[in-house]
């Protein structure tokens, strides 16, 4: 029978937990935070009103507070472009306010910690599990850090732009960011930046409104008003997700309505483009008649059509004139929000609704009106399916013939912007933009200043001309004029266009005889030859020479053919060649050509890397593909493309993205990328390299590798506060997490022996701590490779207790010998540190440790998984589960302990430095302590709520059979324990961060 002490223990316990959490987070957050530049300090104001209670327990409005819960859509697409890479800061909300008057930092921060608990989205990080990504909430930070920096107002853009470009890392709920530039005693410029995966427009409006309320409540200077409950997005996400069956219906009416829709036919740019996957953005607008607006308004009143009808219909017409297309699709914002509940829900509920219009038969402006509020207000019915979905059902037919987009052009109405109005300072909008474009062309009517209405038009600057931009937007802005004047007359008889843009588009071929394709390459100023041939069965395919070698890659020169012929001149790939094999009287030889003998089709690839292609496309995709077959049109999306780039990559162990399937399509042109990224490599690693580090590193540079995971980024961290300079080696897909100041970023990964030979020969100092844990084989390359290359300074191999086995005696001296049986993985430790230890003091070389370390703890997501699902994964799961455990009794077997040794990441950190300052020129421990598996069993049941039945017995399960405590006294100065990284502490840290649920 529960006594009343009963709940009362289990109270304090969890308070007792809670407020553990709370310091470690908090002195996390002290050592993460990456500030701007100026070294700011961070404002922190706990205790003042509208904060979450002590603990970090997120806001009591009700919300999700654990779990995994699903991606919406929209949000699903955002975190796609991240994995995709090359999104630069295309999808960062930057929302700047210029302050004038008393203005309480402190009570910012209050107000925006109180904003974060109200709204859940605000502290919710991202991840992937079994392939699909999944997003989890997580507690409410003590504080949300306000940096703040003294700047000349002259500065100030230059530090909003970089501060609104600086990356996040979603994986860590980072969502937002807040910097104040201080400029004088009353005079401050805000800027909150937010990532689009949990902000949009209306969200804008919300946030301000919030923050005025919340920040009135901090200062104390009025009683604001009460702020109702706030709707919390997860469930808006769950909703959505639970109803997709119930689409079948509304899907079926957009791929009806789309099915043989074509992108629109832009201009192409003139010359070579550029190969980035940023797109950036440009802007021209041409200012409007202060009338125009108005009687536009009047205009669709008289039609029953909203300005933003009529402006979409003037972009109609201007877009049929650009292109000289009649079928024409144009999209559009529309928005998951309905009804008053969800009004003031903060989130990413905007969807694209594609609108298709026939513009056909010399209509007037007012009948094209017609034709287009008809397909508006058809869209907006069927607003609520996610346009993700519809381009899903649509595969290959969602994008043009030349991998085109469906929606390429968009339009919008742009009012006055969002400010944030804190009272007693007047308020003023700071516009920050950012580089990345989302469309090729967007048209819209800006209505910011109504004495100045203006048309514009953004456009993506690599796709584009600068002048077709300029003369659309002239054309947009001469067609709103004329059809406020006079919305009767036919488009035929509306103003033309200002300079003719045919010059921009394709025009007749030469009768030559020649391919466009080859006449195209061979215009290129470092080209010296090309032919294109086409082989029995499929596309054409085209061979390129280099003058001198040296030039852009096929890849590229097959962007530039996309983007400057006909989709049927473009061949499936581009392929570079020393040179074209000919016969004695000139022609090409096609017999001489690489892969001309092999037959075509799947069941013969011309290589093993064409092998390993299809391979890939059958096992992701579920189908075997031709050589030509399109990705879109066997059913790949984006999510099946960073599947594929990572499996190609690690099979083939050559660099690949997913923008790079999405670019390639085919097995043909992926394979002809593969091959020339691999024929550059060996003609790398043939060439001579220099001993000498490149200009552009900085003396005293420390390379780390895995800087990305559990171990390298506590070390990069580390080094970058002690004011070392870092080389961070981090894979292509992941670099941009890594953004501390003092950091420099190397793409590379273990299965790049040659990239990783470069890297070692530009430092002065190398930290080794990434490790593929299954592919031994990987690992003893990689370190191969390293040593190799290793020509000055210290290194430090992180290594593993594995590499004693099974030691005789339960203390483990350093250095002891090791004792069979030892682990595949504990062996190839055990040869990487041979290596190491064999060539260090020669060539130049400095010094060497290995740091043997256990078991990692530690607030980052690749330690929680190995908590989870690693060495001591089944004890986790059966505290987590609340299923009994059964643990080794003490005694038996002959030992009095059973448990595991376990370091602090930090601390292991520290112990790194220590080793590059101080080389132990051999093995170290580097062990926190020892935990017996009953205590570690009890305090993961007490974090994680559960109940379980701990149970001793007489034998040793084998994932339990650990007995060995380890000498640490070389490395001890450095382990020695700071506040906040005692065990239980971390654990918590660690487990308040986790899906309770697996």
């Amino acid at each position: 029978m529960p006594t009343d002490a009963d709940p009362a223990a289990h109270d304090d316990r969890r308070q007792l937990q809670r407020e553990l959490l709370r310091r470690a987070r908090a002195g996390t957050a002290r050592r993460t935070a990456a500030g701007p530049a100026g070294a700011p300090a961070a404002a922190t104001a706990p205790g003042a009103g509208g904060l979450p209670k002590a603990g970090g327990e997120p806001h009591a409005g009700g919300g999700p507070e654990a779990g995994r819960v699903p991606l919406s859509r929209a949000q699903r697409r955002m975190w796609l472009m991240e994995r995709l890479g090359g999104a630069g800061d295309s999808y960062h909300v930057p929302f700047a306010t210029r302050l004038r008057g008393p203005f309480d930092v402190a009570a910012l921060a209050t107000a925006l910690t109180s904003l974060v608990a109200r709204h859940s989205i605000l502290r919710t990080r991202y991840a992937e599990h079994e392939g699909e990504p999944y997003q989890e909430v997580l507690p409410t930070p003590r504080t949300v850090p306000v940096h703040v920096v003294d700047t000349d107002p002259a500065q100030a853009p230059a530090l909003l732009r970089r501060e609104s470009a600086r990356p996040f890392d979603l994986a860590a709920a980072d969502a937002v960011r807040a910097l104040v530039l201080r400029h004088g005693p009353e005079d401050h410029t805000l800027l909150l930046t937010f990532h689009h995966i949990a902000m949009d427009g209306a969200s804008l409006e919300t946030v301000a409104g919030e923050l005025a309320v919340l920040y009135a409540s901090a200062t104390g200077a009025a009683a604001p008003p009460a702020l109702t409950e706030a709707p919390q997005y997860a469930d808006h996400a769950r909703r959505e997700h639970d109803g997709l069956p119930g689409f079948e219906t509304e899907l079926k009416h957009w791929s009806d309505l789309l099915a043989d829709a074509a992108p629109p036919r832009l201009p192409r740019r003139a010359g070579d483009t550029p190969q980035t996957a940023v797109r950036p953005a440009a802007v021209h607008t041409v200012p409007l008649a202060p009338a125009v607006p108005d009687a536009l308004r009047t205009l669709g009143a008289q039609r029953r059509a909203t300005l933003f009808a009529v402006t979409l219909t003037a972009a109609f017409a201007a877009l049929h004139r650009l292109t000289g297309d009649e079928d024409l699709v144009i999209g559009v914002a529309g928005t998951h929000r309905s009804g008053t509940a969800m009004r003031a829900l903060v989130g990413l509920c905007v969807n694209t609704l594609p609108v298709r219009v026939d513009v056909s038969g010399a209509p007037t402006f007012a009948e094209l009106l017609r034709r287009v509020n008809e397909a508006l207000l058809e869209a907006q019915r069927h607003r609520h399916v996610p346009f993700d979905l519809v381009l899903e059902r649509l595969g290959a037919g969602a994008r043009g013939a030349d991998g085109t987009a469906l929606v390429r052009v968009t339009c919008d109405v742009l009012g006055e912007p969002t400010v944030l109005r804190l009272p007693g300072t007047s308020a003023e909008y700071v516009d920050v933009p950012t580089d990345g474009a989302k469309f090729t062309v967007s048209y819209g009517l800006a209505l910011d200043d109504a004495e100045q209405p203006r048309a514009l038009v953004q456009y993506d600057a690599h796709t584009l001309d600068d002048s077709v931009a300029e003369a659309a937007v002239r054309d947009y802005a001469a067609l709103l004029h004329a059809v406020a004047a006079d919305p009767e007359r036919a488009l035929a008889e509306l103003p033309l266009p200002g300079p003719d843009l045919a010059a921009a588009g394709d025009g007749p071929a030469p009768e030559d005889g020649s391919h466009p394709a080859a006449r195209a390459l061979r215009a290129h100023p470092e080209v010296v030859d090309a032919e294109v041939v086409r082989p029995v069965r499929g596309p054409a395919v085209a061979y390129a020479v280099l003058r001198d070698g040296i030039g852009p890659s096929g890849h590229e020169l097959l962007g530039l053919l996309r983007r400057s012929l006909a989709p049927e001149a473009v061949p499936a790939a581009v392929t570079l060649l020393d040179a074209l094999p000919r016969t004695a009287a000139g022609p090409l030889d096609p017999a001489r050509l690489p892969g001309s003998s092999a037959p075509s089709g799947p069941s013969a690839p011309a290589d093993p890397r064409a092998a390993a292609v299809t391979e890939a496309f059958t096992t992701v995709l579920g189908l075997p593909p031709a050589p030509d077959d399109d990705f879109f049109a066997l059913g790949g999306h984006s999510l099946k493309a960073v599947q594929l780039a990572e499996r190609l990559r690690t099979d083939l162990a050559l660099p690949l993205t997913g923008l790079d399937v999405l670019q390639a399509r085919t097995p043909r042109a992926l394979t002809a990328l593969l091959g020339e990224r691999a024929a550059r490599r060996s003609a790398a690693k043939a060439a001579s390299r220099p001993a000498p580090r490149s200009r552009d590193v900085r003396p005293g540079t420390v390379l780390v590798t895995g800087a990305t995971g559990g171990v390298g980024a506590f070390v990069v961290r580390e080094l970058a506060a002690r004011g070392r300079p870092v080389l961070a080696l981090a894979r292509p897909e992941s670099a941009h997490l890594i953004a501390t100041e003092g950091v420099d970023v190397i793409e590379g990964d273990l299965g790049d022996p040659d990239g990783l030979r470069d890297a070692v020969a530009q430092a002065d100092a190398v930290v080794h701590a990434a490790c593929t844990f299954t592919r031994h084989d990987v690992d003893l390359a990689a370190m191969r490779a390293m040593v190799d290359a290793w020509r000055r300074g210290p290194f430090v191999f992180v290594s593993s207790v594995d590499a004693y086995g099974h030691p005789g005696t339960d203390r483990v001296a350093e250095e002891s010998a090791p004792h069979e049986p030892v682990s595949p993985y504990g062996k190839a430790k055990l040869d990487c540190e041979a290596m190491v230890l064999h060539a260090a003091g020669t060539g130049g070389r400095g010094g060497a440790s290995a740091v043997r370390s256990p078991i990692v703890w530690g607030a980052h997501d690749r330690l929680r998984e190995q908590l989870r699902w690693g060495a001591i994964g089944t004890l986790y799961q059966a505290a987590r589960q609340g299923r009994p455990i059964e643990l080794p009794r003490p005694g038996t077997g002959g030992h009095a302990w059973y448990g595991a040794a376990w370091v602090h990441a930090a601390a292991l950190a520290r112990a790194v430095a220590e080793c590059l300052d101080r080389p132990v020129h051999g093995v170290a421990n580097a062990c926190s302590g020892h935990v017996s598996w009953r205590d570690l069993a009890q305090e993961l049941t007490e974090l994680l709520g559960t109940e379980a039945d701990i149970r001793e017995t007489g034998t040793v399960p084998r994932d339990l059979d650990h007995r060995w405590h380890y000498d640490s006294s070389r490395l001890a100065r450095p382990l020695r324990p700071r506040p906040g990284e005692d065990r239980r502490t971390v654990l918590a840290e660690m487990t308040a961060a986790m899906d309770p649920t697996g």
